[in-house]
């Protein structure tokens, strides 16, 4: 049986879901994409292939298992796009939450069921219908619960859009024990620079008290300054709009002194070692191509407290 744990961000990680680009096929008809990034790229001829994001998804792996990480990966599932193995659960406390996540991406569970059938049946929380919630959006942080989602009209508008009210509604209800603090997210289906897909596209803890924000990402300004006050002005990393479509906030942390960033973040990882973490750098451009980077690829099972 697989023991869940999940607290927080940061803490020393055990175990984890990575996602997999393996049997991914061909790149997808412009019609058939879902987010604006992956659109540009598709019309740019620059989309991601196969090969070149199983290498960059490699890489992430073996710093993982450097790290004494176990690993577990995905079952194949052809022509089938398995890369974001966040948004299709979810770990807060000892709960597995299976979500209801975007139509065209439900099969994606099936890969990963062979895990969740090691989880004691008592501990998986399955999201009623009508209620919708990304992995992506839902950010545990000690006795809050961070969430990203849309209001209507925002939420029938957007593709984009992938949490509700309802979902807020849902982590209150099942986690009661915690403050859960939601934001109203930017979104656009057309321009990625103006939306923030997840929450964990323009926001992100590191460490024990830092944090890296995208002002812009938030809908209500007041969002973001509470943010600020919540971590302190001198424990926050602003991004800007280039950096936030880069995915520079989409990193993911070993552990409160390890964090696994892209190469090519550049002022990211300098102010990360400023602060006294070890960053261990990887290639992952290609794969951020589709809107979502390292935090988006992992789905973590159990951190050490």
């Amino acid at each position: 049986m697989i023991d869940v744990q999940i607290l927080d961000e940061t803490a020393p990680l055990k175990a984890v879901i990575l996602g997999s680009a393996k049997g991914i096929g061909e790149e997808p008809d412009l019609e058939d994409a879902y987010d604006p990034k992956s659109k540009m790229h598709i019309e740019a001829g620059t989309f991601p292939v196969e090969k070149d994001m199983v290498v960059e998804m490699d890489a992430f792996e073996t710093v993982l298992k450097k790290h004494g990480v176990e690993v577990y990966r995905p079952e194949v599932i052809m022509n089938y796009n398995q890369i974001f193995s966040r948004d299709i659960g979810f770990v807060i406390e000892d709960k597995f939450v299976k979500p209801r996540i975007l139509k065209n991406r439900r099969r994606e569970i099936e890969g990963i069921q062979y895990i969740i059938d090691k989880i004691p049946e008592s501990q998986i929380v399955n999201v009623p219908e009508g209620v919708q919630i990304e992995g992506g959006d839902v950010m545990p942080w000690h006795d809050h619960i961070f969430v990203g989602y849309s209001k209507q009209p925002d939420f029938d508008e957007y593709i984009v859009a992938r949490t509700n009210e309802e979902g807020v509604q849902f982590l209150i209800d099942n986690f009661p024990n915690k403050t859960v603090k939601a934001f109203e997210l930017h979104k656009s289906d057309d321009n990625a620079y103006d939306n923030a897909l997840h929450l964990d596209c323009c926001f992100q803890p590191v460490g024990t008290d830092k944090a890296i924000i995208h002002k812009e990402g938030f809908k209500n300004e007041a969002d973001y300054h509470f943010l600020v006050d919540f971590f302190g002005k001198e424990n926050v990393f602003d991004i800007t709009k280039e950096e936030m479509f880069d995915m520079n906030s989409n990193v993911f942390s070993i552990s409160p002194k390890v964090v696994v960033s892209e190469k090519g973040f550049t002022r990211l990882n300098k102010q990360l070692r400023d602060w006294g973490l070890t960053v261990e750098e990887i290639p992952y451009s290609e794969i951020a191509k589709m809107e979502g980077l390292l935090r988006c690829s992992t789905l973590p099972l159990k951190r050490e407290y």
